[in-house]
């Protein structure tokens, strides 16, 4: 699914407004740039093969073991890799619509899809949606499957209580995904981690390549845990802007926003497609949204929006009535 994600910049050369990446965009890392600055050397030497400093400090932020963590190339790298350690249990379920790479990574390693399957994915908070299952409900899925991978790659993207680490690690039945790229707002350096119960976590090194996770992606991430800062400053305020752009958009004739508990959500058109509304704004606009007619489940009149500044939401609101009255 390379060319199927979000957030497809490299096709247009005028975007000034991206709401099709749902990673907070309003984040200030001139620290950060700063402080890589001067860890340059490091890429005159091999990293550490298995990030093992990184998962130490993750550990202690979680309270749990540094066996028990597993530091990857973003959740993708993380997500292949589980489908690679566990693939001669042959089926899967996956929770759709959501993210296309569990299903893409299922495909590589030949698995058969079934709901009385051995291994379950969900997204929760889910993409595209934006929905949260209860905790309650993820455990009682994790019962009825062999295991159950849960990719919380949002879950600093939502006020609703999700499952921690220190929840999982006590069994066999559950994986959490956890996605820095989304935290710190950083999808450049690729960086997430895996927690699970110690068993479980030896299994998927049995399958981890050296060196994943390069020397200056490796100095950003102890120096982004040692803050403990997360990109979103205020996300009650944040939360609270999505509600009112999806209230906007709801306004226009022909536009639905389906409601959700993060900074993203479901919109369909009905006069038009995705695709025809996305290249309009993008190319008479410069604003980027996420046609989501590639998820399974979902049609050609399905978009996702992610919430950026008021100003922006309010550009976005009048551009989509403009179009809206061409149909």
């Amino acid at each position: 699914m390379i060319e199927g994600h979000g957030d497809d910049l490299y096709r247009y050369d005028n975007i000034k407004m991206n709401f099709s990446s749902n990673i907070y965009n309003g984040t200030d890392l001139s620290a950060l740039d700063a402080y890589l600055c001067t860890r340059m050397a490091a890429i005159r030497s091999y990293p550490e093969p298995s990030a093992a400093s990184l998962e130490r400090m993750i550990a202690s932020e979680c309270g749990i073991s540094p066996d028990e963590v597993l530091v990857t190339s973003g959740a993708v790298d993380a997500i292949y890799l589980i489908a690679q350690a566990y693939r001669h249990e042959g089926t899967c379920h996956i929770m759709q619509p959501t993210f296309r790479e569990y299903e893409d990574a299922c495909r590589v390693f030949g698995y058969q899809e079934r709901e009385d399957s051995t291994l379950c994915w969900l997204c929760n908070p889910n993409n595209p949606t934006g929905d949260v299952m209860a905790t309650e409900e993820v455990i009682a899925l994790a019962e009825r499957h062999r295991l159950l991978i849960v990719d919380q790659s949002y879950e600093d993207y939502t006020m609703a209580p999700l499952l921690r680490p220190a929840d999982v690690v006590g069994r066999d039945d559950i994986i959490l995904l956890h996605s820095m790229t989304k935290r710190y707002a950083v999808p450049g350096l690729r960086l997430g981690y895996v927690t699970a119960s110690a068993q479980v976590i030896s299994r998927l090194r049995e399958q981890y390549r050296p060196w994943a996770i390069n020397a200056l992606s490796l100095e950003a991430g102890k120096w982004l845990v040692q803050r403990g800062e997360t990109a979103i400053p205020d996300l009650t305020s944040y939360l609270a802007e999505t509600q009112r752009l999806r209230a906007m958009l709801n306004d226009i004739e022909g536009i639905e926003a389906q409601p959700t508990q993060t900074n993203f959500f479901l919109c369909t058109i009905r006069q038009a497609t995705a695709a025809e509304l996305k290249e309009y704004l993008a190319r008479e606009h410069g604003i980027l949204i996420r046609d989501a007619s590639n998820f399974t489940g979902l049609t050609p009149h399905h978009f996702r929006i992610a919430t950026q500044s008021p100003a922006e939401n309010d550009a976005l609101v009048t551009t989509i009535k403009q179009f809206q009255k061409t149909r």
